[in-house]
Parts: C-alpha cells; structure tokens; sequence
C-alpha cells in the first residue's frame, strides 16, 4: 500500500463502519495507517509486537536431525491441534481459537505436519493455503517441556519441503524479533529477511 493511500483507507473503513483493532504492516505503512486512524479517531496506538517476514530461499534441512519422523495430522490429532493452537495463542498474545474449526481446516487440507518421537507427536508446523503462489508458515509450537531437543527446527523444514513439493515456491514466515531463537532457527533452516514489521494496536483516549 502507498503510503499516502492510508488516509483514503481509513475513510473507505469509516464510511463501512469498519472497527480496526489495530495495524500490523512495514513501519512506514503501519506508522502511516495509525496516523490517520489517530486523526479521525483520536485514541492511543501501542506497539504490541515487532516482526520481521522470511522467506525461504534454498531449504537447509536439520543437521544432525532430532529422533523420529514427520507425518501429516489426521483428524485423530483434532484435539491435540486444537490444544496446541489455544497454547500457540495464549504464549504470543493472540486470540485462541473457539472451537475446532482451525484444526479441522489444516487436516481437511493437509496443511498440517506432526513431528512424531516415540510413538507420539512432540511438535507441530502447518501453513496456510497457498494464496497468488505464496503460503505462510503458521503456527509452530512444541510443548515447552519438549523444547532445546530440535524437534521445532525439524517440523518445520519437513512442512517447508511440502508446501514447496505441492508447486508453491514463495514460503513465508513471521518472526517476534523478540525472540532471538526462533529468528535464529529459521535462518539455520534457509529463511531470510525480507522486511521488518510493526504490529500497532489502537485504544480509546
């Protein structure tokens, strides 16, 4: 977007009595959507979060790789996602999921792979549907009892190999730069920076 397109935006969501919670885009973007949000609205923007977008270049698979195999979730795992994405949620402050209708998606869609150790599934890693030839990865998440084993790094380069067998080349990523391990895996992994972001969030006075 423009930037100087952010004051039009915000009328065109004013007119349809659109409510934004908040903005998450390039700094200039964001800065220039929450200034004219301010202006007609007055109000407080916070910065909840800082990001920083990836994309995979040349895939770089685990080495040595963590014990086990990947394997696509099925709807027996429907509860597990389920649980997995309400924890995902509550641990970067976003909103959890009502029901199963998350989960129930990624399987419907094959979007969904399990990182499976000892019988059982110790992470996961799925992605969105492939959309103008890009998908996201999202959400990752390993209990944190099962953290440090590599099992994070593994998932995710398996679902990266997918949705590029599956003929979708551009794999993104978001990153919280907060967290400097997991800006520090995906890079292992073949991820690069292509822009840093911010996630702004607007108030009442």
């Amino acid at each position: 977007m423009p930037d100087e397109a952010a004051d039009a935006l915000v009328e065109r969501l004013v007119a349809e009595r659109s409510g934004i919670p908040g903005v998450t885009a390039g700094r200039a973007a964001a800065e220039a959507v929450s200034g004219a949000w301010r202006r007609r609205h007055g109000g407080t923007v916070t910065c909840v979060r800082r990001l920083r977008l990836h994309r995979l270049d040349r895939l770089i698979e685990p080495s040595p790789a963590p014990a086990g195999t990947a394997r696509r979730a099925t709807t027996a795992d429907r509860d597990l996602l389920h649980a997995w994405f309400t924890a995902f949620a509550a641990e970067i402050g976003g909103t959890p999921p009502a029901d199963t209708r998350a989960a129930d998606d990624r399987i419907a869609g094959g979007r969904c792979v399990l990182w499976e150790s000892g019988g059982r599934p110790v992470s996961m890693a799925c992605h969105t549907a492939p959309l103008a030839g890009a998908a996201r990865i999202a959400p990752v998440h390993t209990p944190p009892e099962l953290r440090g084993r590599g099992y994070a790094g593994a998932v995710t380069a398996a679902v990266s190999a997918a949705v590029r067998a599956g003929g979708t080349r551009e794999v993104l990523l978001f990153t919280d730069l907060a967290n400097p391990t997991s800006n520090a895996l995906y890079r292992r992994l073949g991820y690069r920076p292509v822009e840093d972001q911010l996630a702004l969030e607007f108030g009442p006075e």
